[in-house]
């Protein structure tokens, strides 16, 4: 199944090196490419999923949380519980949830890194591309923001050549982030040709203390940041207004938008990341994704942290792209399987610039897939894929099989 083009009975795909050298018909390809042949039986092979937006350093918060009455509840208490926590709790929480993404056929990710200190081992220890954004917040730090940005990118340099994937900048949310910080990064991303995400519109609290200065953030920031940049505009004016919206952009949440935001995303190239279930658990009011679509946004899904996700009874929580559809899927019940699919492949990997290298199945594209061991029974391929539950039969990325349960 390439996604970007109709699914081929009996495919099959010729990889060498890591890449995808062809793709057709097993009758067609098997006289033109000698080598080592995997029959992987009756199922759907298919491009690694490409996951928008995900904390996996908080992996070992799933189901410690319980969904707040305010998100500013919810934001001291992620700091609350992670303020005892050291570079092992750091790492091996980022690394189980590497794992479970491998498992569940994810093979590319959009990271925050809030501890950078812990990046070089866990990039070199994990299979899968991670594009990692480095965190920036300091809004009570004392230090001149080009210090940070500076900081910032040297840890960047050091990284590049550690694991697969890439490093870009990551300024935390309008509410977090000095306004000289957020016009910083802007204009040294674009200097460096690094691509940036960042938190943006996620909740009321947020566009209540942009657009109208009141609120519990505007409240409980007013003594911790400078606030003269309230009650100008949306959260997204605000980010326009410092030069940050730009086709670089990886925009996340986007849940309360403002007249004509969406047309001004748009018009700047901005990608968008919605979290189903991360939206869920914090009860915001319905995502915009109709807005947003007709407004030419690029919108992709990511899974976001487990720190903010519910937990059933009596089963912990997992990162999984396709419980995102399942949740996408109970609010937008009327989105096409074929338009879902794109959710987490081919526009996920056009958000991180990785645009016919990643989340589709073409001469050309990096070789990893995912793999479905089940019959069609008469459904169409996309449809099977977007109503899978759990794990995946197998996952390669780069040319190598890295999950197979045996």
């Amino acid at each position: 199944m390439p996604v970007v083009s109709p699914p081929i009975e009996d495919g099959a795909l010729a990889i060498s090196d890591g890449i995808i050298r062809a793709v057709g018909p097993w009758r067609e390809l098997r006289n033109e490419w000698p080598g080592t042949i995997d029959d992987l039986g009756e199922g759907i092979v298919m491009p690694g999923l490409v996951n928008g937006h995900c904390h996996l350093d908080y992996t070992d918060l799933a189901g410690e949380l319980a969904p707040p009455r305010e998100f500013t509840d919810w934001i001291k208490s992620i700091l609350a519980a992670r303020s005892s926590w050291g570079f092992s709790e750091y790492a091996g929480s980022w690394l189980k949830g590497a794992d479970q993404l491998r498992r569940h056929g994810i093979t590319s990710v959009a990271n925050i890194e809030s501890t950078p200190e812990i990046l070089a081992h866990v990039r070199a220890a994990t299979v899968l591309r991670v594009f990692s954004f480095l965190e920036l917040t300091g809004i009570r730090s004392v230090r001149p923001s080009g210090e940070l940005v500076g900081d910032a990118l040297r840890i960047a340099e050091g990284l590049e050549m550690i694991g697969r994937g890439a490093i870009g900048l990551s300024p935390h949310a309008p509410y977090s982030t000095r306004s000289d910080l957020v016009e910083r990064v802007a204009r040294e991303a674009r200097q460096e040709g690094l691509r940036v995400t960042m938190h943006v519109a996620e909740s009321l609290a947020e566009f209540d203390m942009f657009a109208f200065r009141r609120g519990p953030m505007f409240d409980w920031l007013k003594s911790q940041r400078p606030m003269e940049d309230c009650g100008l505009g949306s959260p997204v004016v605000h980010l326009d207004r410092y030069g940050l919206l730009d086709a670089n952009l990886l925009a996340v949440h986007g849940n309360y938008l403002w007249r004509d935001d969406a047309r001004l995303l748009a018009s700047r190239g901005v990608s968008m990341a919605h979290c189903p279930q991360s939206h869920a658990y914090f009860r915001h009011q319905r995502f915009p994704y109709r807005e947003l679509l007709e407004s030419g946004v690029n919108v992709c899904l990511g899974t976001d942290s487990l720190a903010s996700t519910r937990a059933a009874p009596g089963k912990r929580p997992q990162l999984s792209l396709f419980d995102e559809l399942h949740a996408f899927q109970m609010v937008e019940p009327n989105v096409p399987p074929k338009e879902l699919l794109r959710l987490v492949t081919v526009n996920a990997a056009r958000a991180l610039g990785w645009r016919g290298r990643a989340g589709q199945l073409t001469p050309g594209a990096w070789a990893d897939l995912a793999v479905l061991q089940e019959k069609s029974s008469g459904r169409r391929a996309e449809e099977v894929v977007v109503t899978h539950r759990g794990e995946v039969a197998a996952t390669m990325v780069g040319g190598d099989w890295v999950w197979q349960p045996s």
